[in-house]
């Protein structure tokens, strides 16, 4: 689904992974992150898709830097992404941008 973003600017971080083999629990803590994200203060939306071959890119909006790193520094947020880092991930890398413009159709 296509994440309904207010008028930019906004943010957006963009996560994008790699998976090892086996769910090991992976499924049912991505649901939780996405519904502790939602509730955080300045969470505008999230998409996200995986190929067959693993390649997954994950991307959340916020309305501001304080809010992302909010997120970033949330205890279970932190543990979650420690054990991405040991267990579901082969390799991941994190952008984070300003939405300066944006363009719709549909």
């Amino acid at each position: 689904m296509i994440a309904e973003t207010p008028e930019a600017p906004y943010y957006a971080v963009i996560f994008t992974s790699t998976r090892t083999e086996g769910d090991q629990g992976y499924a049912e803590a991505a649901e939780r992150m996405f519904e502790l994200a939602r509730e955080q203060p300045g969470f505008l939306g999230v998409e996200s898709a995986r190929g067959a071959d693993g390649l997954g890119i994950t991307t959340s909006y916020w309305n501001s830097e304080a809010a992302i790193l909010a997120w970033k520094h949330h205890p279970e947020h932190q543990a979650i992404r420690e054990r991405g880092r040991s267990t579901w991930y082969s390799a991941c890398h994190t952008r984070v941008c300003k939405v300066e413009r944006d363009y719709r159709f549909g």
